[in-house]
């Protein structure tokens, strides 16, 4: 692994990010990791990533306008900088940036005030809840907060240098494509999907259009038997639905224990069960 910067930490908050189960997922690694490639395929805000800052990854996410923000912050951190500090936290000002994906010539926006308004909305939106409807519009509502940290140049900058001076690939892709890749067998991936409902009511599945459901999960479970069958170790976190259970009983499952502060709703959030599911010692 490359030397830490504390610096190269998640600008975004993100639902389901993995910042308080950094420890317990740390402690399940390959003890080689160091010499493997890491691969994210649903890289997300990049807790894990971030936290290890591996010289040599692939990352990814079908979220065009998140992997937009990493290709921005990594290319063109002093315009992005700029872009941003133009923000002010006001219902007014969030509602028309908002409003910008249904305007049809949001597709000619540069992809520095594409990145620039996705951070400003992330850091602006109720509770950080990063939320698309059907036709792929955000529609997170104003959070109302007092100093939101809109401009973190820190960060940005730490982040720029961390892709430009490592192997860093980033790609908008799903997470098939990148897995059906010839990769080296000395590959780890640790794979974040969304995560399958505890309950008919409590799924949430709008960072993307669509959503995933049981079938989604199935698809996942065969590209694992995949990497497994390929000789390459895989890390997955899940819900504990008995579900995820039952399909994943021949691989080594861990319960652990995680916090929930980004959630659409209040009752959701709070220390919760989730799942550590790997196919090595």
């Amino acid at each position: 692994m490359a030397k830490k910067n504390p610096f190269v930490s998640p600008i975004l908050k993100w639902v389901g990010g993995k910042r308080q189960l950094i420890g317990e997922i740390s402690q399940l690694l390959p003890r080689d990791l160091g010499r493997r490639l890491y691969c994210e395929p649903f890289v997300g805000g990049g807790a894990v990533l971030f936290h290890l800052q591996p010289k040599k990854a692939i990352i990814s996410d079908l979220n065009a306008e998140l992997i937009n923000v990493y290709e921005v912050v990594r290319d063109h951190p002093d315009e992005l900088i700029e872009s941003l500090a133009r923000h002010v936290n006001t219902p007014e000002h969030f509602y028309q940036v908002r409003s910008l994906d249904r305007d049809p010539l949001f597709e000619h926006v540069s992809d520095i005030e594409r990145a620039s308004r996705i951070i400003y909305l992330n850091k602006t939106c109720y509770n950080g809840l990063f939320r698309v409807n059907r036709a792929g519009e955000f529609n997170s509502p104003f959070g109302y907060y007092k100093q939101p940290n809109i401009v973190n140049e820190a960060g940005v900058y730490a982040l720029s240098r961390y892709f430009r001076e490592n192997d860093i690939e980033i790609l908008a892709s799903d997470y098939e494509s990148l897995l059906s890749r010839e990769l080296p067998e000395k590959t780890f991936v640790y794979l974040d999907p969304p995560y399958h409902p505890l309950s008919e009511t409590s799924s949430f599945t709008g960072y993307v259009q669509g959503g995933w459901n049981a079938e989604s999960q199935r698809r996942l479970k065969d590209v694992c038997d995949s990497l497994t069958e390929r000789g390459i170790h895989f890390m997955q976190s899940n819900s504990s639905a008995e579900f995820i259970k039952d399909l994943y009983q021949d691989y080594i499952i861990t319960s652990v224990q995680a916090t929930r502060s980004v959630n659409s709703v209040g009752s959701s959030r709070g220390a919760v069960e989730e799942l550590i599911i790997r196919n090595y010692e």
